[in-house]
């Protein structure tokens, strides 16, 4: 029999084995999404939410070569600092693993280990998407085929607004991915509340939530599901605004000759300048906030199984 190929934390294996929520988190916005310390902090902050909203959280990341499921703070210190972190997706999260790499996990590889692992939740900030002017780059996030396959719910803030949310609300649609905004008939636009689009379904509640995965599950419909969590009122940015400064970071993007991954950091960073650090302030907000609704879903999910056992026992 092959080896398991992940390593979980004592902590999240003995989650896992109880039956108890596990929630978990991707290690990306760690290396890639926030600069040294606030990563560290908001890492360590959003792991600890999840605990005091009754789930173990699981940081997911790839380290010399093994695929962790959950990190002790000196993993975390550690890959906050690290240097040459590869950035993993689908098509390269093996490779990390086969050559003894350090990496970070998108969303896609987040979900892929996840659903390894056993875990039905992952709390992120936004996903990836259909980049604008896709329809000549053909530049369009692996986040969205992975929604479309692997059975995890995604709590977010809607997909990053640097990119062309039309055309992936209209991707999730074609693939059959539901979408939902919690709370809100509009879709979010990750440091803004309102996109100006409508939300396809709309859920309440996080028992809400569970009960139409179980539901799909029952029904013998794969894939995952994304939830649309708008970011906490009194931290988001003004939709006008940023689409003045996306606007700008896109210009300077093209004339610099960045592309492919390397555009995501990158405008984060410029938006982080031309905010004068509030666009950082509001990301720790909303991470905070879909971890913390993540939680909510994932203690649903745990009670609803454990009713069925009973029930059957």
């Amino acid at each position: 029999m092959s080896p398991q190929p992940f390593v979980p934390s004592p902590a999240v294996a003995e989650a896992l084995a109880q039956g108890k929520p596990v929630v978990a988190l991707e290690s990306t916005i760690i290396t890639h999404g926030m600069p040294w310390p606030q990563n560290l902090e908001t890492a360590t902050a959003v792991e600890a939410l999840v605990r005091a909203e009754g789930a173990e959280p699981a940081t997911i990341a790839v380290l010399e070569g093994q695929l962790r499921i959950g990190l002790d703070a000196a993993d975390l210190e550690r890959l906050a600092q690290a240097k040459d972190v590869m950035k993993l997706s689908r098509a390269d999260l093996a490779y990390a693993v086969a050559n003894r790499r350090n990496g970070s996990t998108t969303v896609a590889a987040t979900m892929i280990a996840a659903h390894l692992a056993g875990i039905a939740v992952f709390a992120t900030g936004g996903i990836g998407g259909v980049h604008r002017g896709a329809e000549t780059s053909f530049d369009i996030s692996a986040d969205l085929d992975e929604l479309a396959r692997t059975p995890v719910i995604v709590v977010s803030a809607g997909a990053k607004a640097i990119l062309d949310l039309p055309k992936t609300l209209e991707v999730l649609e074609t693939k059959g991915v539901p979408v939902v905004g919690f709370g809100t008939d509009e879709l979010p636009a990750f440091w803004s509340r309102l996109s100006g689009l409508k939300a396809p379904l709309r859920l309440d509640t996080a028992e809400a939530v569970a009960a139409f995965q179980r539901q799909r599950a029952a029904l013998g419909i794969g894939g995952g599901m994304l939830i649309g969590n708008p970011v906490p009122a009194e931290a988001e940015l003004s939709r006008e605004t940023v689409s003045v400064w996306i606007e700008n970071c896109l210009a300077e993007a093209a004339a610099q000759g960045i592309a492919g991954k390397a555009v995501t950091p990158f405008l984060l960073q410029r938006m982080f300048e031309l905010s004068g650090g509030r666009s950082l302030e509001t990301n720790i907000a909303l991470v905070r906030n879909n971890a913390r609704v993540a939680a909510g879903i994932a203690k649903a999910l745990a009670a609803a199984d454990l009713a069925d056992a009973l029930s059957a026992g």
